[in-house]
């Protein structure tokens, strides 16, 4: 098996990453301190049992996940309605009922995306489904839902990463797959944990991934060596880019670059939880290392390019959900495009996920029994 294939179709490469980012030195913003001083406003508007995403349907309302598996459409104002017809979830700890995302055919097609650890003999296993959102009289229910992909082989513990983006051109779909917990999967090209798969929109592997020649796995890696990828999104220029959980340090934001190695568990700007040590990415320069890093942690959550008009100050800025900082998190990127921590902001909650509106609102919501959705406008 060729795993070290050259990208075959230099076109995409080209559609998918406008220019490369010089590869400067890692910044550490892990020592950077929170502020209370906000310039927004945070409304509260509805609660819920452990949510885990936020997917904004065209018309401004939402869709939001609970953890232990319900789905439920939101209004702006926090009318909430509950999704029937959801798949059954395997809910402990990390695992559960996880991402969903609005399709780009939504308009004619009313699907949408979920990702969730599906239960089984074997163990629990990552998978993403596709179904049909019927929405009538004041009712919602899934239709016709179907899996479109499945872990394989099954088990391993959290960590389950599960985050779906679709592609500019609305034409594929990007998964994030965490390495659950077995750290040397992640550089097993025949296991998807740690990594970043490309598929069609109906699940099939497209003829221009990396390794589109081989079956199953190595076709539908993008890329390889991730830990626990909980954001994934594609910026206004096109450029993909992830953030992943390090292990005792070294959280990572990442651009997303096909057939690239990004190094776990070979390397990491962290150690082990045993306080073993962890070769730093500067002792592998074949594999690709974070240019932002965080060293003590932030665990991020939820990744979201910043495009409306509430607050042009951050056009262009990813907004970081952050777990273990309890904060929100800007982050700026320089005319070369090397991203930094621009602002964070202590939220006194742990923050799971984070959406911007049509409207240009920023939306977040916590990661507790009693997860507050929050709207952010512009301090009055």
């Amino acid at each position: 098996m060729a795993l070290h294939k050259t990208f075959a179709t230099l076109a995409v490469v080209a559609a998918l990453v406008a220019a490369p980012v010089a590869h400067a030195e890692s910044i550490n913003a892990g020592g950077r301190m929170a502020t209370a001083v906000q310039p927004f406003d945070a409304q509260s508007v509805a609660e819920f049992d452990t949510p885990w995403a936020i997917a904004f349907m065209p018309d401004g309302r939402m869709l939001i996940t609970e953890k232990p598996g319900r789905i439920f459409v939101v209004t702006q104002s926090g009318r909430k309605v509950q999704v029937g017809n959801v798949p059954a979830v395997a809910a402990r700890g990390q695992n559960g009922l996880l991402d969903i995302a609005v399709s780009p055919t939504f308009a004619t097609t009313s699907q949408v995306y979920l990702t969730y650890t599906e239960p089984g003999a074997e163990g629990s296993r990552l998978v993403l489904t596709r179904a049909g959102l019927s929405l009538a009289n004041d009712g919602a229910t899934l239709t016709d839902p179907v899996v479109i992909w499945r872990q394989t082989p099954a088990g391993g513990g959290g960590q389950p990463g599960g985050i779906i983006a679709f592609d500019p051109a609305g034409t594929h779909l990007f998964l994030s797959v965490g390495d659950r917990m077995l750290p040397n999967s992640a550089q097993d090209p025949l296991q998807a944990r740690g990594k970043v798969l490309r598929l069609n929109l109906d699940g099939s592997t497209p003829s221009d991934n990396p390794m589109a020649e081989d079956k199953g796995v190595p076709a539908q890696t993008w890329t390889t060596g991730h830990r626990n990828p909980y954001g994934l999104a594609f910026a206004a220029d096109g450029r993909l880019w992830l953030h992943e959980m390090g292990p005792r340090g070294g959280d990572e934001l990442n651009l997303i670059e096909p057939g690239r190695n990004y190094g776990w568990p070979l390397v990491s700007n962290g150690d082990n939880y045993d306080g073993t040590p962890i070769p730093r990415h500067a002792t592998r320069p074949d594999l690709a290392a974070p240019p932002l890093y965080w060293d003590p942690v932030i665990a991020p959550a939820g990744l979201a390019f910043y495009d409306g008009a509430m607050f042009p100050q951050w056009k262009g800025s990813a907004l970081i959900g952050g777990l273990r900082a309890h904060a929100l998190v800007r982050v700026a990127f320089r005319a070369d495009g090397q991203p930094d921590e621009a602002e964070r902001w202590d939220m006194g909650e742990r923050i799971r996920d984070v959406a911007v509106a049509p409207d240009g609102a920023v939306w977040i919501i916590e990661d507790s029994s009693s997860g507050r959705l929050r709207r952010l406008t512009p301090a009055k």
